[in-house]
């Protein structure tokens, strides 16, 4: 034997002890010395279900030989009835086996070190420990293994389901038709507290611009208040981040615009965000500055960095 092969092995292996029964399984075997006597090389289980599979315990009392388990009860996890499966199929199982001690009321926990995950497959139909126990540890009495010739073997399984949902966020730098223009007329005569523009998307996501003609504080404060509105947040799950731009536009020289930047996560309870005081209404009002022209107004509201979800 290879001693360096039976090191790697053991380290292979994590054992516990635990008080509650396994979910999935328990064998119970009567008289096990006489299943022994019969030579039997491999005792295999009734077939059980669990998480949607069909399984059984593979026991070999004396060993598994032609793996090095020879001293050894080897025991294995089998997936079964696997003919109606599709072509590559595969099934990802975490498992633990275990043995019960009689004696202290406890199971004897297996599974392998560091909870790797098993890729149950076509080809490869099985895994378990070829060096479960030693036979030495399980004919011991006071071990509690073995205890009137009866002992009772369990099986407990999770299977790492491939249908999770996957999420691709990317953050786009200067979107295409980034720019959103509101002309809006008749500005001094406005009379609501808010008004929205036509919805303008970009990407794959849609935006309003949002005005209060005399603030958010509805004059109290005497500044015009602008935001940017993200009508795409319906579901609690939902979020787009924006980066952006809201300016009013210089109408006389094109170039002097009032201008402010924020950043933003909008969500279904903050889908808008921008400034309640974006500037007085008295230097709106300021013919000099070109802002308000013909009681008009151009509002501009530009998607800097926008994030995309698939």
């Amino acid at each position: 034997m290879d001693p360096k092969a039976n090191l790697d092995d053991e380290l292979a292996i994590k054992r516990t002890k635990r008080h509650f029964r396994p979910a999935h399984y328990l064998l119970k075997i009567q008289s096990y010395s006489l299943l022994c006597d019969t030579g039997v090389e491999k005792y295999d289980s009734s077939v059980f279900e669990a998480k949607g599979y069909k399984w059984r315990l593979s026991i070999y009392p004396k060993g598994n030989e032609k793996m090095n388990g020879s001293g050894h009860i080897s025991i294995y996890l089998a997936i079964v009835d696997t003919e109606k499966y599709t072509l590559g199929w595969e099934v990802y199982v975490s498992f633990k086996l275990f043995l019960f001690d009689q004696i202290q009321d406890k199971f004897l926990t297996i599974q392998d070190f560091d909870g790797v995950v098993r890729r149950f497959h076509d080809i490869k139909t099985e895994w378990g420990f070829h060096k479960f126990l030693d036979l030495k540890s399980f004919e011991d009495f006071s071990q509690g293994y073995l205890v009137n010739d009866c002992c009772v073997f369990g099986a407990e399984l999770f299977v790492h389901e491939r249908n999770a949902k996957r999420e691709f966020l990317t953050m786009i730098r200067e979107p295409l038709n980034r720019t959103m223009t509101w002309k809006i007329e008749n500005f001094l005569s406005l009379d609501k507290v808010t008004y929205y523009s036509r919805i303008f998307q970009v990407g794959d996501v849609k935006w309003k611009l949002l005005v209060y003609p005399k603030g958010i504080y509805n004059g109290e404060i005497k500044a015009i208040s602008l935001y940017l509105f993200c009508c795409d947040c319906v579901l609690p799950e939902q979020k787009f981040f924006a980066e952006f731009k809201i300016r009013i536009k210089d109408q006389i020289n094109m170039k002097n615009h009032v201008e402010k930047t924020g950043k933003h996560w909008f969500t279904t309870s903050s889908n808008e965000w921008g400034f309640p005081h974006f500037m007085p209404l008295k230097d709106l009002q300021d013919a000099c500055k070109g802002l308000l022209m013909n009681d008009a107004l151009i509002v501009e509201g530009e998607i800097i960095v926008v994030s995309n979800v698939k």
